[in-house]
């Protein structure tokens, strides 16, 4: 049965008018899907509610922080607690220093943190600091990894841009372009060409260790070691942007699920707890180099909001039990179990990638390992889907391009609803081929 959306259409009507494109981030556009966006109310445990009053099975995890699922106990204790204390100061307190411990504790290649307001803000600021650690100018990016939207980061990036088919964006300047050098994802031969051939110039490679902004792609057995080994050959800096993976796929992320430690990692998502927030961290040496210390400026009156602090805080003292991992990997391969066994049974022209609680179901049935893959998959057969999962209730990311993502919330009841909407939706659409 169709859901009615009405009050979300009249929403989406009104937004357009004083807001650009009626949404403030592209990736809650559903142009890709050919729908208006569903404008959402409220969310309790593994599940959202939009402003028609239908509810949704959850599987976007406000793109990545809601490991705990919403309106966790522990977090809306910390937020009430705070609030009454008050919502900021632009002043340091206790808090920020004790969630930076914890990330130092939980990554071993982290000395120091340094918190802004985004993870936009804090790929931005790993950029300046790996070119004023090494005072070179060149910075390495993978092909179809999005970094935020700093202008030496929107260049062949995926997720929104992708999905909007742009290609960099007007307002990139040609002389801040030409100092990215993109290379392939999972491609050992390009990363060694550029290197021979800009290794002094190169200050950084800045890549998504595992990939979530063109959809879930795995490194390759040791793509991960050889980048880190032709970084420090060159005297380059590695960084992980770990906005999606950081505290997710591991206590210490993709660094600790990979064994690789990273010169500087860049956080956000989970380490507010939801609230907008993001970080960047790296060794001491290195952080030193950052101001009021050092000369590599980079300020925020904002960051370390108290409120983010302690919902971030509230979240990450929960990932410290590792059964946490353990009961979200438990769910991912139940899942993917029974995704894979409805591609099998439909003979769909589907691939699933799945890392931890991070998964994407490709429309291609080919194996997917760079964005050349991701671009080949029918997007057409994805808005489709889409929209016979909504119908089910099951709320997915609106492109093609993004990571699914997986709750502690989520029940087996609500796996097993998830399985069975799976198979209906691909055997809808495989009718209509």
């Amino acid at each position: 049965m169709d859901k009615e959306r009405k009050k979300s259409a009249k929403a989406f009507k009104k937004a357009e008018r004083v807001i650009p494109g009626g949404v403030n981030s592209p990736a809650r556009a559903f142009s890709a899907v050919e729908m208006d966006p569903i404008f959402i109310e409220r969310g309790e445990g593994a599940y959202l509610y939009d402003i028609d009053g239908n509810k949704y099975l959850d599987y976007v995890n406000s793109w990545g922080p809601m490991i705990l699922g919403y309106n966790p106990p522990q977090v809306q204790k910390k937020l009430k607690k705070q609030l009454k204390k008050g919502t900021s100061f632009g002043a340091p307190t206790e808090v920020e220093t004790e969630i930076a411990e914890l990330i130092a504790d939980f990554y071993p290649a982290v000395d120091k943190v340094r918190m802004v307001n985004s993870g936009t803000e804090a790929t931005m600021s790993a950029i300046r600091l790996a070119r004023g650690y090494t005072g070179r100018d060149k910075i390495v990016k993978l092909e179809g990894c999005y970094h935020g939207h700093g202008d030496s980061l929107l260049v062949d990036a995926g997720s929104g841009v992708a999905t909007l088919g742009i290609k960099g964006s007007p307002g990139v300047t040609e002389s801040i372009a030409k100092e990215t050098i993109v290379v392939p994802y999972n491609d050992r031969e390009a990363a060694e060409k550029v290197f021979a051939e800009y290794g002094s110039e190169i200050a950084a490679v800045i890549l998504e260790p595992v990939t979530g902004n063109m959809g879930v792609i795995a490194p390759e057995p040791g793509y991960l070691e050889y980048l880190r080994q032709i970084t420090r050959k060159n005297e380059a800096l590695l960084i992980f942007d770990e906005v999606m993976t950081g505290f997710r796929l591991a206590r210490g992320g993709a660094q600790e699920l990979y064994g690789i430690e990273a010169d500087l990692s860049t956080f956000g998502k989970i380490i507010g707890g939801g609230m907008p927030v993001g970080a960047y961290a790296g060794r001491k040496e290195i952080m030193d180099y950052v101001s009021p210390v050092g000369p590599v400026y980079q300020a925020g009156t904002l960051s370390g909001n108290p409120m983010a602090m302690q919902a971030g805080l509230a979240t990450l003292k929960e990932l410290k039990n590792k059964k946490v991992y353990s009961e979200l990997e438990a769910k991912g391969e139940k899942l993917e179990a029974g995704f894979k066994k409805n591609i099998e049974e439909l003979g769909f022209p589907a691939y699933f990638n799945r890392v931890g609680s991070m998964f994407t179901l490709f429309f291609r049935a080919k194996k997917v390992k760079n964005y050349q893959d991701v671009k080949s998959c029918r997007q057409k057969l994805f808005a489709a889907y889409f929209k016979a999962m909504i119908e089910q209730g099951i709320y997915l990311p609106p492109s093609q391009y993004e990571a699914n993502f997986i709750s502690l919330a989520l029940s087996e009841e609500d796996l097993e609803k998830t399985i069975s909407a799976n198979y209906q939706a691909l055997k809808k659409i495989k009718a209509e081929l």
